[in-house]
């Protein structure tokens, strides 16, 4: 058991220490200067609902993506499939299935995301009113998961990702690896969370590199209040990323009877980002399969709000 308990700490200790070798020089925010954003926009009405702080708590089929260590507590098949309706017209589309294998060990998980628009006329210096031509542009990732329990309390997952971004017909590819961690304290329902996601290289932009948005998350969930048919999940966040300032999400989730969820949060240290509202919807098919319906709305300032809607199905 202490050995055990020392491999927790050393694990621990080397990604808290990781982030702070890697973003020791950099002093200051650099915002604009990383590409591929569309890799911190996460998906889910779940955790968007409760000011995305899921770090410690991802415990579905989201979790690919919030933290794949939570995959171990996705007993069930589980599908979800997830749109949002972000500012300027673009949409985000991700779909997520969780699942175990009897011939394999652990938790697998597979995902994909994309971020797309309608296609844009293509204007010129002289031609500042359309050329008659237009062009696409988007991002979309797709990502495998695997996760573990190494003890009853302590478990851990990556996720690696091929991700592709166009603009007309320029287009780069590349891999990023997310890597997470939770350890469940046993009092109280609380869950410790660590997650360092897009881990990757650079991205070639007509011979200019560009760097890749490299988040370190640290998160913590509890469970507030259980009684009868009502129960109350607390939960908070602390992020630094490479490209920006650190932010502090806190949230909350209310339950009645496992069927209708009521959730809220706020988006504390960003710059068009605040206030969270969602509810969810949990139906029994059978015995044995549940369909799961979730919206979500975010306060994005004077970039205007963001409407996600969620399915999920488990059997």
């Amino acid at each position: 058991m202490r050995s055990k308990l020392g491999v927790t700490i050393i694990l621990g200790i080397l990604v808290l220490s990781l982030p702070a070798s890697t973003w020791a020089t950099e002093p200051f925010a650099k915002v604009g200067t990383y590409s591929l954003q569309f890799l911190k926009i996460g998906p889910s009405s779940r955790p968007s609902g409760m000011g995305n702080a899921f770090t410690a708590l991802a415990d579905d089929a989201s979790a690919t993506y919030w933290n794949p260590a939570g995959m171990v507590d996705v007993t069930n098949t589980a599908i979800m499939l997830e749109h949002t309706f972000w500012p300027a017209d673009i949409a985000l589309d991700y779909a997520s299935v969780v699942f175990t294998m009897p011939f394999l060990p652990g938790t697998w998980g597979a995902s994909a995301r994309a971020l797309s628009m309608d296609p844009q006329k293509e204007r010129t210096i002289f031609l500042p009113g359309g050329t008659g031509r237009e062009f696409d542009a988007g991002d979309m990732s797709f990502g495998l998961s695997y996760a573990q329990f190494f003890t009853d309390k302590f478990s851990a997952g990556a996720t690696v990702h091929f991700v592709h971004s166009g603009l007309a017909e320029k287009s780069v590819n590349t891999y990023t690896v997310d890597f997470g961690l939770i350890y469940r304290i046993g009092f109280r329902g609380m869950r410790l969370g660590m997650m360092i996601q897009s881990l990757g290289g650079k991205v070639d932009y007509d011979s200019r590199d560009a760097k890749i948005p490299t988040t370190f998350k640290v998160g913590l969930s509890m469970a507030a209040y259980r009684r009868g048919a009502h129960s109350l999940n607390g939960v908070g966040e602390f992020s630094h990323p490479s490209d920006n300032t650190e932010t502090v999400n806190l949230g909350g989730e209310y339950a009645f009877n496992q069927f209708f969820y009521l959730r809220g949060g706020y988006n504390f240290g960003y710059d068009a980002r605040g206030a969270a509202f969602g509810f969810g919807l949990k139906i029994n098919t059978t015995q044995t399969s549940d369909l799961d319906f979730g919206y979500a709305w975010e306060d994005y300032g004077f970039l205007g709000d963001v409407h996600r809607l969620t399915l999920g199905f488990s059997y």
